[in-house]
């Protein structure tokens, strides 16, 4: 961690987590209620913790995300999106930089249907999310976890890969079930908050590892 990166009030660490608003067939996305969830049941009471909901919506991704990171520069960011294909928290190890067909809120897509012109056409996160999923389905509770390497081609891919354009060293995305399919609104709240400890945790060993070195 650099010394710019803000390590929040009473230097506690300074996480953002962000969600989605309403798309198709999700007048309500678990993604945003997840992430609403975990700040008002204070889960991650040892952090600065700042959520924000972003529209489904390439040009204001395109715009809000990079700002975010500029005003809050925080120490993890976090994107959460929903998916009808998951039953299980799943976390996503890359985004895409290309194949951006699918049509917005707006019914815009981005130009030449990509995230960056030029940009790689794939970015890994640093965060190894083979050893988040094993930390959550370790956890006594009833959640699962696994990890995917295709968030969709939409805007939760395109969201990840800005994110991941920035700074991949510390973002990472989760994509959720709809509510209860299979998990209610506290479960989701409570698998991304256990998600985001392990990373932290991940985070700070390899910052460990670092000065070591």
């Amino acid at each position: 961690m650099t010394d710019k990166q803000d390590m929040g009030s009473e230097n506690r660490p300074s996480v953002l987590i962000t969600g989605f608003g309403p798309f198709g067939e999700h007048s309500i996305n678990a993604s945003w209620i997840a992430v609403q969830n975990v700040k008002k049941r204070n889960l991650l009471a040892d952090l600065d913790v700042h959520i924000q909901e972003i529209p489904v919506d390439y040009q204001e991704v395109s715009q809000v995300v990079p700002a975010l990171w500029k005003q809050k520069n925080p120490q993890l960011v976090v994107h959460v999106g929903v998916s009808g294909l998951a039953n299980k928290i799943t976390l996503e190890q890359q985004g895409h930089n290309a194949g951006y067909h699918r049509k917005d809120v707006k019914g815009q897509t981005p130009p030449k249907e990509c995230c960056r012109e030029e940009g790689e056409e794939c970015l890994s996160a640093g965060i190894d999310m083979s050893r988040i999923s094993e930390e959550i389905n370790k956890a006594e509770n009833e959640l699962q976890a696994e990890v995917s390497h295709d968030a969709g081609r939409y805007l939760c891919d395109f969201s990840f890969y800005v994110s991941l354009s920035i700074d991949k060293s510390r973002c990472a995305f989760i994509h959720v079930p709809p509510l209860n399919q299979p998990y209610t609104e506290d479960q989701l709240g409570e698998g991304l908050a256990l998600a985001i400890r392990a990373m932290l945790r991940q985070l700070s060993e390899q910052r460990d590892s670092n000065k070591a070195l």
